[in-house]
Formats: structure tokens, sequence, C-alpha cells
């Protein structure tokens, strides 16, 4: 998307921006490590609003997709809960440990 939108980092409402993690493809209750401190527990899909349209005209259906069967993808980012707070810093690495299995596909929160 960012080829077709200039949307920059923290302008879609989103606290942490990652880069190089497939986020969308996590199990739910992955827990993040984010730099020194900060740990966070992967709870579900972000579910994108119409108001996104109105920051960047087009955006809502972008984000939005089907998959062979109908059901609907969501590619908003993924919503997570605080378990450590902590100082987050740009280029702090993120470290992931999955949940034990089975794992749980991310659903929208």
């Amino acid at each position: 998307m960012k080829d077709s939108f200039n949307v920059t980092a923290g302008q879609m409402g989103e606290n942490i921006t990652t880069q190089g993690i497939d986020l969308l493809e996590l199990p739910r209750d992955t827990v993040l490590y984010i730099g020194e401190t900060a740990v966070i527990k992967v709870t579900g899909l972000r579910n994108p609003c119409i108001q996104i349209d109105q920051f960047k005209p087009g955006l809502m259906k972008a984000v939005l997709d089907r998959d062979k069967q109908g059901n609907l993808i969501r590619k908003a980012g993924i919503m997570s809960i605080v378990l450590e707070s902590g100082e987050v810093h740009p280029g702090d690495q993120v470290r992931i440990q999955l949940p034990l299995l089975p794992y749980r596909p991310l659903e929208r929160v």
C-alpha cells in the first residue's frame, strides 16, 4: 500500500509501527518484546472504519479484501494489550514469542 498511499508512521492512529514482521499472520496471544522492557500480547485484528477514507480516499478498500471463500480479510494492523510498560524507541528490536500450540488465528476485535 505504501506505493499507492502516502501514509507515514503514526498517521493512522497506531501506537507502534513495525517493519519486517508479518503481523497479520501472528497467532492470537503472541507476545512481543519491544526494546529493553516493553511487552505486549497480540489480541486480534484491527477493524478499520470508514473514517480512514476521510484521511485518504480509497484507503478503506485497500485495507479490506476477500479470500477464495469470500471471507473478509482485514489488513489494517493488529491490536494488543500491554503486559509490561517501557520506553520504545525507533529502531528497537522486536522479539517474538509464539504461544503454545494449537495456534489460534487473529480475529476482529
